[in-house]
């Protein structure tokens, strides 16, 4: 981490800023009648834009890829010992970054009070950031420069963004590409939802109609604002959050393999130099020769 100031401590500064002001924009947002929307909003946020981040990190994983190469031909260690490598050295610091500023915008926003519901909420935080790193491994190791590569995987995280359920909720998304398949792809879909769950299963809010004061539970509020699906737990929406996480680390692993295989055989084929054809001109002011 003391080899690379910017991507570390820069990246941690800058996210602990942002908490800071998501919680001071929600601070104590309380239980009132428009505090299930803002929750939801301030969840969003937190689910996409932080771990969005994570593509400010493409340099540094290109040049792991470059030290990889280099490694790799060399002899001095494998693929799968690479990944595992890879996956297991950046735990600590994704880690760092989800606990001390999620805690942040969790406790200033003041949502659902409980030490399970904080874990919760910081364990999918976490689960979503080794995802979003591991998307953008995958993207270091087609595209290898450092623009496209942030372009590239910007575009990627901005369709399962839009295709998440909160902009559109689930039930208005378009159904050809945006219902099927990106929204059931898109891990976007299953942090809102076990977020949306872990914040609001449990809860009452005021609700007033017909002059009448009453309370909406937070189980309605999931079913009908938020088209949460509720025949599970918010433990399953963890469980295929983690499950992910191992499916695009086998395909980073993969990838890399059939790169491996591919590149020497299009570097052989580019190397073949074209046969070159020889050409006679004939001289029209040379004496023939007759042969007896």
């Amino acid at each position: 981490m003391s080899r690379d100031l910017g991507y570390y401590w820069l990246r941690l500064a800058i996210y602990v800023t942002l908490s800071l002001g998501v919680g001071t924009i929600f601070y104590d947002i309380g239980l009132g009648n428009d505090s299930s929307q803002a929750r939801g909003a301030m969840l969003m946020f937190i689910v996409s834009f932080l771990t969005f981040m994570t593509i400010g990190g493409f340099p540094s994983f290109v040049e792991d890829m470059k030290v990889f190469e280099r490694e790799r031909l060399n002899g001095h260690y494998s693929t799968t010992a690479f990944v595992i490598a890879n996956t297991l050295s950046a735990m600590p610091y994704l880690l760092l970054i989800s606990l001390i500023p999620g805690a942040l915008a969790y406790y200033l926003t003041g949502l659902h009070p409980g030490f399970e519901h904080f874990v919760y909420y910081d364990a999918v935080l976490f689960t979503c950031m080794v995802l979003v790193e591991s998307l953008m491994m995958i993207v270091a190791s087609i595209v290898p420069n450092f623009l496209m590569g942030i372009i590239t995987g910007a575009g990627i995280q901005g369709l399962m963004i839009l295709g998440g359920g909160f902009f559109r909720l689930p039930n208005d998304l378009p159904k050809p590409f945006w219902k099927y398949p990106l929204h059931y792809i898109a891990f976007h879909k299953y942090a809102y939802q076990g977020m949306y769950k872990n914040e609001f299963q449990g809860l009452t809010f005021p609700h007033n109609q017909t002059g009448r004061r009453g309370v909406i539970t937070g189980e309605y509020i999931l079913k009908n604002e938020f088209q949460v699906e509720m025949g599970y737990s918010k433990w399953v929406d963890l469980g295929i959050l983690l499950g992910m996480v191992i499916l695009y680390r086998v395909l980073f692993l993969a990838i890399i393999k059939i790169v491996e295989n591919v590149k020497p055989a299009i570097s052989k084929f580019m190397s073949v130099k074209p046969k070159q054809n020889i050409q006679v001109m004939e001289n029209p002011t040379a004496t023939p020769i007759h042969m007896n």
